[in-house]
């Protein structure tokens, strides 16, 4: 596992010619977009057939666990990866499960049936955070993988949903449900007064989503980044990391056809990156996204340069 931590992962990817099939890549490869956002880089397979295409970091960003529990809105109960893999393969059905409680001493957990919601749909989110279940649990790593589709386990009523939206609507509507959600949805699961869970990282530490513990995360990693900047952020060393987190990719087409846009998107990308225009706290902030770690500017500006280069 642990050397798993800062190499590109791709390699362990489930059903790997399915990865890409998020809304953004595949728009960007079909040249229905000029840019395509993604939470995940290309897999090994697609940035084969297509050598063109780039992913290009913009800004850390993290994902949350969060929970529909009476009561418990405002206690972050905490949760590992081992254990949210059991929950959702239906192997811990009840939120008063000897396992949650083991992690909770002290919290008043609810006998009720454990309803899991998961995205249905092709999803970046649904890529980083079964790499954190694959991370903690070989068990799943064997058997689910990871990719941003995955055949889901067939855990007791757990519920489909499309994109973070749904999974906030359904978890809402859904009392003793949980599910994952990107960190930019995070004023909409505090309105919905939805939990959020603090998640063990590798140092068996209990960490929330907050701007120092993904910054410390991605300090961690940002050095190991490699030329195509496919890289896994999960799971990072360190006390206070939080353990999962990822890269917000930009994935364009180094070859264009027209000069002019070719010259835009370069002007536009290279604005993006820099702390003081696109990459100030005034727009990251809305979206609770860290700015990049300067090691890596250098590397993002060479991927940038190749843009309309024959």
């Amino acid at each position: 596992m642990g050397s798993r931590i800062g190499e590109d992962p791709q390699r362990r990817a489930n059903n790997p010619a399915e990865y890409g099939s998020g809304t953004g890549i595949s728009q960007a490869i079909d040249g229905t977009v000029e840019i395509g956002g993604s939470d995940a880089y290309l897999s090994n397979a697609l940035a084969k057939e297509h050598a063109t295409m780039m992913n290009i970091p913009l800004a850390i960003s993290s994902q949350m666990v969060n929970y529909n529990l009476p009561g418990l809105a405002e206690k972050h109960i905490s949760l590992s990866g081992p254990v949210l893999a059991q929950i959702f393969q239906g192997k811990i059905t009840d939120w008063s499960d000897d396992a949650i409680k083991k992690l909770n001493p002290g919290v008043a957990l609810p006998a009720h049936e454990i309803v899991t919601i998961h995205r249905t749909d092709g999803s970046g989110d649904t890529f980083i955070f079964t790499q954190y279940l694959s991370a903690g649990a070989p068990e799943w790593e064997k058997s689910q993988g990871f990719g941003t589709t995955i055949s889901w386990p067939p855990a007791p009523g757990a519920i489909g949903a499309v994109g973070n939206p749904g999974v906030v609507d359904a978890m809402k509507n859904v009392p003793d449900s949980i599910g994952y959600v990107g960190i930019s949805f995070k004023t909409a699961t505090e309105s919905n007064k939805l939990g959020e869970a603090a998640l063990e990282n590798r140092a068996d530490k209990f960490v929330l989503s907050s701007p120092a513990s993904v910054k410390a995360a991605a300090d961690e990693l940002s050095g190991k980044t490699p030329a195509d900047e496919s890289l896994s952020l999960i799971f990072a060393a360190g006390d206070t990391s939080y353990p999962i987190v990822n890269y917000e990719y930009a994935v364009v087409n180094s070859k264009q056809s027209d000069p002019t846009m070719g010259s835009d998107l370069k002007a536009f990308l290279s604005w993006a990156i820099l702390p003081e225009h696109g990459g100030a706290a005034s727009f990251l902030d809305e979206v609770s996204f860290v700015a990049l770690p300067p090691a890596i500017e250098k590397l993002i500006q060479t991927q940038i340069d190749k843009i309309g280069e024959k």
